[in-house]
């Protein structure tokens, strides 16, 4: 579904939200207003019981993990996300944050010269995106729009999305809504913003999350159409036309695991935050893309010379987590 376009990102755009304590429930509304980054690390993104969540450092190794590794070969980790431009746009994926009462605004499902129609797998509108929301590549190439209701707890995502020149509103290939408060899938077989039919925003690297010190989600990464298998194992709902091998490639939805041998003590101490999480939640195969490379939020805090030294990180120093039943 998706396309190679591994750079061309936004700015963060922030719309009015407000702060809350990250002990108070999603469910308990407060005044919102003035939002910042930060305030998303403040809300529960999932139950901690959610498979993006969940710990992996003990979950089996696959069967076919040496081969399917193998198969990805030699090349190393790539961040897909930091401080500075690439033809123009951010690197990385942004994302948009608004109040319970944002205004929503009509959301037109439609084809383009970019990609198809994929409005009967997708969540009707309106949505509370705002009208300047922030898209990532400056509407070039996969063209995400994410949105998070702080207040509500409820998180909006459109691909191949621009304004529509119809309404004041948004058009888009598909989109996606999610209860930040529920673990609820996606009906099986629908896509979302990500060809793996999961949700973006939860599994990106981002700025204040890694400054804290944990991050305690997977990873969102991709591969190339001929490393990943037409299949997909839970959590993800949806396959994509790969053109891997059975036993060779991996479905959507698959893990990897830094192998808890490697070791990270030597990198910058944000770096060993995101190797850390490789090691507990792992990273989670959502797109079709260039291969090993990682998504992260675009941030002028991030430090790129440290981001780099992720490349030292190579596909033999993960191993695949035991993929269970491929649909």
């Amino acid at each position: 579904m998706k396309k190679i376009i591994p750079f061309f990102i936004v700015f963060v755009v922030l719309v009015s939200c407000s702060k809350k304590n990250s002990s108070e429930p999603i469910s308990n509304p407060v005044a919102c207003s003035n939002p910042t980054r930060a305030d998303v690390e403040k809300i529960q993104i999932f139950p901690a019981s959610h498979p993006l969540n969940t710990d992996i450092s003990a979950a089996g190794v696959d069967v076919n993990s040496a081969a399917i590794i193998a198969n990805i070969g030699s090349v190393g980790l790539h961040p897909d996300f930091g401080s500075e431009l690439w033809q123009g746009a951010p690197i990385g994926i942004p994302f948009s944050v608004v109040c319970g009462n944002q205004t929503k605004v009509p959301i037109t499902f439609r084809s383009n010269s970019y990609d198809g129609n994929y409005g009967n797998e997708s969540d009707p509108g309106p949505y509370p995106v705002p009208l300047i929301a922030a898209i990532e590549g400056n509407g070039v190439g996969d063209s995400h729009v994410l949105t998070i209701d702080i207040e509500n707890g409820k998180l909006y995502e459109m691909y191949n999305a621009g304004l529509s020149p119809i309404d004041l509103g948004w058009e888009a290939s598909c989109g996606a809504v999610f209860d930040l408060k529920s673990n609820a899938y996606r009906p099986a077989g629908w896509t979302s913003a990500d060809a793996a039919g999961l949700p973006i925003l939860p599994c990106l690297i981002r700025y204040d999350e890694v400054a804290s010190g944990k991050i305690d989600h997977c990873i969102r990464f991709t591969l190339s159409k001929p490393k990943v298998y037409n299949g997909y194992v839970d959590p993800a709902r949806h396959k994509v036309n790969g053109t891997g091998a059975s036993g060779l490639s991996l479905p959507m939805g698959a893990r990897l695991r830094l192998k808890a041998s490697v070791n990270i003590s030597t990198y910058p101490a944000n770096i060993q935050v995101i190797l850390k999480a490789m090691k507990t939640y792992g990273l989670i195969l959502s797109d079709i893309g260039s291969d090993l490379f990682i998504t992260g939020a675009p941030d002028s805090r991030w430090n790129d010379t440290e981001l780099q030294t992720l490349k030292n990180i190579k596909a033999t120093d993960f191993e695949v987590v035991v993929l269970g039943t491929i649909k």
